[in-house]
């Protein structure tokens, strides 16, 4: 199956700014389930330089600078991508330890995991919440992450919010609802309470709608050894598959933004998204 990704960004401002060097995410990542067949994108200002690099993780990035004045920034990437069949749960974890929590990662996993098993403090009604869900999984990798990741879905609102950080983890568990962001987050540091290396995920998610309003999304990533990488979306209660089709993974949701660079000025900004994913013939 072929889709169609075009993401329209603009940041208006109410007077000229220097725009200072900016890195943009955009660009979908290949997976073993997922051709990316074409990509372009086109930014206005048109960039003084440009130049597509891998930041520390490993994502590909869109680098520009620029030079002159504006009172805009328009950027508008197009992506042509093929999607192959996929069973999330086609795999076999090894070492078979691996299969029950708490998990033993070796010494050298430790250190080449060290960022994504760094958790920060949370409260025990979370802890005891992810607890009383591994408890009923007879301690099985596998069954808690699937029933974790289903719980939230079921326990926790979901909302859009355009911009901002993710909240803090107990403060989207106190009021059991969040974005996307927000329920990413707050499953990744509970999981790092167990011991598992996870990963937050931005990107692209199609799914059927009669009124088609797609946004950005988020989601989790968390390491088994035979595995690899494996998605978890806590927004929909599922394993992601292959129309989840990711942009940037990181330790920290900070590196995934779509847009990270500042600008010389005293404006105040306004930002203006649209996306739109169709699939395509």
């Amino acid at each position: 199956m072929k889709f169609k990704i075009t993401h329209n960004t603009v940041y208006l401002f109410n007077s000229e700014v220097f725009l200072e060097p900016h890195y943009l995410r955009f660009r979908p990542r290949e997976t073993t389930y997922v051709d990316v067949t074409d990509y372009s994108i086109t930014i206005l200002p048109e960039p003084t330089g440009h130049r597509v690099v891998q930041d520390e993780e490993n994502n590909v990035v869109d680098f520009c600078w620029f030079e002159g004045m504006t009172n805009q920034l328009t950027i508008t990437s197009t992506t042509i991508l093929e999607t192959k069949d996929f069973n999330p749960f086609d795999f076999l974890i090894y070492p078979l330890h691996f299969n029950q929590l708490p998990l033993q990662y070796d010494e050298l996993q430790k250190k080449l995991l060290f960022s994504t098993l760094e958790g920060q403090l949370i409260s025990q009604e979370l802890l005891d919440y992810g607890t009383a869900i591994l408890k009923e999984s007879n301690f099985n990798t596998i069954s808690f992450l699937t029933n974790l990741t289903k719980q939230l879905h079921d326990d926790f609102s979901v909302e859009y919010r355009e911009v901002g950080s993710p909240l803090k983890p107990d403060e989207t568990f106190t009021i059991k609802r969040g974005s996307c962001r927000d329920l990413s987050w707050m499953q990744i540091n509970l999981l790092r309470q167990f011991g598992i290396a996870a990963r937050f995920v931005s990107g692209y998610y199609y799914f059927d709608m009669i009124h088609p309003a797609y946004e950005l999304h988020a989601w989790v990533e968390v390491f088994l050894p035979g595995i690899g990488w494996l998605g978890l979306d806590p927004s929909h209660g599922i394993l992601t598959g292959n129309t989840h089709f990711p942009i940037a993974s990181s330790a920290h949701f900070e590196n995934t933004m779509p847009v990270s660079g500042g600008i010389r000025g005293s404006a105040t900004s306004k930002l203006e998204t649209q996306l739109s994913i169709e699939k395509y013939k």
